[in-house]
């Protein structure tokens, strides 16, 4: 390495003082050719960041050619990486001087092909090659502890100038200075002597390997004529490549290391997903307080608190320019007494919430959720290397006005409108390839017709749909071919009628015969009743989907007729002699296969459920309370039953156990409380059960009435309380003997346990 100059700068990863003072001195130094800390399969790709249409934050993305559709493999055995670049990332600052000056730019550090295989049993896992890579040097908050050298250096050489936060270090000594000397030698000089201290161990093969491609990749530059090389890496690995170690170890070093097939392209990256705490080992804490830093040409703590000002002021919240004037001085006042050369984020938002919030906490958090972390999406070039469903579907978010946004959005779709039909299947088909770009919410609307989604685009999703490019080339087909590889993995009923829900959601037509197919013969061959009554909610909504969104369900409305006619058939026998448990789940079935058969609105469905309902009552002696009571409430709301304050009566007499009236009771009342408010006969019934229960069968069914009641909300709560006193004023039994006044204190508890039962405070 004697045939030109090499300088080796050392960086933290993302850094804007990094990135500041890394740009000034590649334009002092001049090289010919640059070389970078990244994947060297990105030497085909790296051009592409010159592009005007390519704006950071973006991200390489190396991975493993998607296998065959079908196979094994998970999303936990995802081979895939990302290294992400923002604008204020030391490394895409040299990156731009290099293409911009006429620089060769390559990428020096292990091959993606080899960092993708994982490292040997007792070696370290590849550090800085995806989302949760760290690499030694980054200097992360909450990183390794600060005696841990090899983990985190800086936190070391934070706690020994008297720092306890080593982010708080760094942004002092680098990141918030603006001018002065390079702070390259001195980084240089500190990590060397850090290194000196550690000894080497196993543990750090692949550190080893690392460096020593990159040594590599120097002597090849050299050797290729560039005469002033510079090197950009994190910071630990300077003494490393500065170190005079033979080409013959380097090459015994990296001999016969496995590897796999990877490709490589650019992908849009967010700030959220610098943030550490999304679990990126590099991350920082504030993305947008460092692109701030960045970009600002001077007084940033004065531009940074009249943004914030106006962000409030777009809240509808009173800001003024006094405010901010007052918060400069507030946070330079701060950093004065805590010795620091320039306010940083802490003082700032101190500042902030003092000053400009006025001691409120939301609209701090406001701020530091739009600005601090500064959620942004960044963009590729059209040309960026894709596969063709990638195009597909960014073809289909222009057609249909749909802009992916790093900011989560709520969508409203209304599926008579063409526009909307269209954007709601995209959104269906995605989610079936495993891309929840949009998550459905429950509708406002009590109609069918109207959907409500929140659209937030994730950087994993390029993983998501270069995988699903095994299934096909457009979002359509590769939806297709998935879904009917669901049905024939699908392994109960329940599970078969979601797929094919799914499909007339998507309107995949191609798909859905061969689902109908499965779904129709498994319906055949199935006789447990749980599970066709599982399966029918499913069914009955797709057949409602299937009417506003004009798809036909012809094969889909037989298989409903038919699973109806046998859950009223297979109901009596499969709800007889249940134990608590078994009841509860069968409570859950009968509630949605009433309202499925209610929301199909076919009176022949209905009245042969009702019938089915009805008998089932006529012999209680077998069925479980909790499913009688519920049953006999279903009957009443429909108008089938008018004899209920003598079932009710019967239910709660004394002759019945006290675990089965309050069971009953609780099945009767889980469709809501209001029935109580407005039959004055049926509150007294249950009144009178409850103050005739001895002590120890009240402490027994407590907990039911307890869950039961607790269940209502408090206008209900509070419109029965009001029932109850008023009753009491004027009981269904004997009056009380004038002058028989109550004895207070024996009431008292009485009181206060009725007020307990009904979600009141005692007095």
């Amino acid at each position: 390495m004697t045939a030109g100059r090499v300088e080796v700068f050392g960086i933290r990863h993302h850094g804007p003082g990094s990135a500041r003072a890394l740009r000034g001195a590649l334009e002092e130094f001049g090289p010919d050719a640059v070389l970078i800390e990244g994947p060297p399969e990105a030497d085909a790709i790296v051009e592409l960041a010159g592009d005007p249409g390519m704006v950071p934050p973006v991200a390489l993305l190396a991975y493993s050619p998607a296998g065959p559709p079908g196979g094994a493999a998970g999303k936990d055995d995802r081979k895939a990486a990302f290294w992400p670049f923002a604008e204020f990332s030391p490394e895409w600052q040299a990156i731009r001087y290099g293409l911009a000056a006429g620089a060769a730019v390559r990428f020096c550090d292990l091959p993606a092909a080899q960092q993708l295989v994982p490292p040997e049993p007792d070696g370290a896992a590849p550090t800085g090659a995806g989302p949760g890579g760290e690499e030694p040097g980054d200097g992360a908050a909450g990183a390794a502890p600060p005696e841990d050298v090899r983990l985190d250096p800086l936190g070391t050489l934070a706690k020994a100038a008297g720092y306890d936060d080593t982010e708080r270090w760094w942004d002092d000594v680098v990141e918030h200075r603006h001018e002065g000397p390079s702070p390259f030698p001195a980084i240089a000089e500190a990590m060397a002597e850090l290194r000196e201290r550690v000894e080497p161990s196993r543990a750090d093969r692949r550190e080893e390997q690392r460096e020593a491609h990159m040594r590599r990749t120097v002597r090849r530059a050299l050797k290729e004529g560039f005469e002033r090389v510079a090197v950009v890496c994190g910071a630990w690995h300077v003494p490393a490549l500065r170190a005079k170690v033979p080409a013959t170890h380097d090459d015994r070093t990296l001999r016969g290391l496995p590897k796999t097939k990877v490709a490589m392209t650019w992908v849009p990256w967010t700030h959220g997903r610098l943030a550490g705490r999304s679990g990126y080992g590099a991350g920082v804490r504030s993305p947008g307080w460092y692109h701030h830093l960045f970009a600002a040409p001077d007084r940033p703590v004065e531009r940074w608190l009249a943004a914030a000002a106006r962000l409030l002021r777009e809240e509808d919240l009173h800001v003024s320019s006094a405010h901010v004037i007052e918060a400069v001085r507030l946070a330079e006042a701060l950093a004065a007494l805590r010795g620091r050369p320039l306010a940083g984020l802490d003082e700032v938002t101190e500042a902030t919430r003092a000053v400009l919030c006025e001691g409120a906490e939301a609209p701090v958090e406001l701020i530091r959720e739009r600005m601090v972390v500064g959620e942004r999406l960044g963009a590729v070039p059209d040309r960026t290397p894709m596969v063709p469903l990638q195009r597909d579907l960014q073809a289909e978010q222009r057609r249909l006005r749909l802009k992916p946004s790093a900011l989560g959005k709520e969508q409203d779709l209304d599926l008579r409108k063409p526009t909307d039909l269209e954007r709601s299947r995209l959104l269906h088909r995605l989610r079936l390839l495993d891309v929840d770009w949009g998550v459905p919410a429950e509708s406002r609307s009590k109609g069918t017709f109207r959907e409500t989604w929140t659209l937030m685009w994730r950087p994993e999703f390029d993983v998501e749909l270069i995988e699903a490019s095994a299934w096909g080339t457009t979002v359509r087909d590769a939806t297709a071919a998935r879904a009917e590889a669901m049905a024939a993995e699908a392994g109960t009923l329940p599970e078969l009628t979601s797929v094919a829900e799914r499909c007339l959601l998507a309107d995949l037509g191609d798909a859905l015969p061969t689902v109908m197919r499965a779904l129709a013969d498994r319906a055949a061959l199935d006789t447990d009743v749980a599970h066709l009554m599982a399966a029918l909610p499913a069914l009955v909504r797709a057949l409602r989907y299937g009417d506003v969104r004009g798809t036909a369900t012809g094969p889909l409305r037989t298989v409903v007729d038919g699973l109806v006619v046998r859950v009223c058939v297979g109901l009596p026998p499969a709800v007889s002699g249940l134990d608590d448990d078994a009841a509860r789940d069968f409570l859950g079935h009968i509630d949605s296969v009433h309202g499925a058969l209610a929301l199909l609105a076919d009176e022949d469905h209905l009245e042969r459920w009702r019938a089915a309902l009805t008998a089932l009552i006529a012999r209680p002696e077998t069925l479980h309370g909790l499913l009688e009571g519920r049953i006999t409430r279903l009957l009443l709301d429909a108008g089938r039953l008018d004899d209920v304050p003598a079932r009710m009566a019967r239910a709660v007499s004394v002759g019945a156990a006290p675990a089965r009236a309050a069971a009953w009771v609780e099945g009767f009342l889980s469709g809501g409380g209001l029935v109580l408010v407005h039959d004055e006969e049926l509150l007294r019934l249950v009144d009178g059960w409850i103050a005739g229960l001895p002590a120890g069968a009240f402490t027994d069914v407590l907990p039911l009435l307890r869950r039961t009641f607790g269940a209502y909300a408090a206008a209900e709560r509070r419109a029965i309380g009001e029932r109850v006193r008023r009753a009491g004023a004027a009981p269904a039994g004997p009056s009380r003997p004038p002058g028989d006044d109550l004895d207070g204190k024996r009431a008292a508890p009485a009181v206060a346990t009725a007020l307990r039962v009904l979600g009141w405070e005692a007095p």
